[in-house]
C-alpha cells in the first residue's frame, strides 16, 4: 500500500532538510568552542580583544571625513578648552601603542623618535597609516606573550599588565572619538549595526 503525503507536507519536510544541512554546515565551519577549564594561551586572549577593539577604533579613525579630521569641539558646547583635535587624538593613540606595545627592547629614544615622527603628520591617510602600523606593532607584542612570561617584571611592568594598559588606553580614547564623530553627523561604524 502507498501512502500519499500532501504536497504541503513534503515541501515543509524538504524546507527543514535543507534548513538542517544549512546549520549542520554553519556548525561545521564555526570554530569549536574549548570545554570549560581548558587553558587559553595568552597571546590567543589579548590578541582576540586587541583584534575586535582595533577593528572599532580604525573604524572610527576611518569614518571622519578628510575636512573635518582636525575637528575640536568649540568651547562653546561645555568644557572643550584645550582639548585634542580628532587627528590628534588618533596621532596620539598610535604614538602610545608604541609606548604599551613596544616590547623589551623598545627604549625611551626609540619612543621619541617614533613620537617626533608620528607627530608631524598631517594628511588622513598619513595619520590612519601610522595607526595601523602601530596596531601591527601590538599583535606582535602580544603574540610573544606566554604563559611563562605575561606575569614576570620587565622595566616597564608585566607584559600582560602592559596589555591590557594598552588596550584600555585607546578604547578610552575611543570613546572620545565617538563624541566628537557624533557632533559630526556621524554615527561610528561599530554602533551602525550589522556587527
Amino acid at each position: 500500500m502507498r501512502i500519499r503525503t500532501p504536497r504541503a507536507t513534503r515541501i515543509f519536510a524538504c524546507c527543514l532538510l535543507a534548513t538542517a544541512s544549512v546549520l549542520a554546515l554553519a556548525q561545521a565551519a564555526a570554530p569549536a568552542k574549548p570545554p570549560v577549564g581548558t587553558p587559553i594561551p595568552p597571546a590567543q586572549v589579548y590578541g582576540h580583544l586587541l583584534t575586535m577593539l582595533e577593528s572599532e577604533f580604525v573604524g572610527a579613525a576611518e569614518a571622519m571625513p578628510e575636512e573635518k579630521f582636525d575637528f575640536a569641539p568649540p568651547t562653546t558646547a561645555g568644557e572643550f578648552k584645550g582639548v585634542r583635535t580628532f587627528s590628534a587624538q588618533v596621532k596620539h593613540v598610535a604614538e602610545a601603542n608604541y609606548f604599551f606595545f613596544g616590547g623589551p627592547g623598545f627604549t625611551e629614544a626609540d619612543d621619541k623618535v617614533k613620537s617626533d615622527a608620528i607627530e608631524k603628520l598631517k594628511s588622513k591617510a598619513e595619520i590612519i597609516q601610522a595607526l595601523k602600523d602601530s596596531f601591527t606593532q601590538a599583535h606582535t607584542y602580544v603574540d610573544a606573550i606566554t604563559p611563562d612570561n605575561a606575569f614576570v617584571q620587565t622595566a616597564n611592568g608585566t607584559r600582560g599588565g602592559m596589555a591590557a594598559f594598552g588596550i584600555a588606553h585607546f578604547m578610552d580614547h575611543y570613546g572620545q572619538m565617538v563624541e566628537y564623530l557624533r557632533m559630526n553627523g556621524i554615527v561610528p561604524p561599530a554602533s551602525r549595526g550589522g556587527m
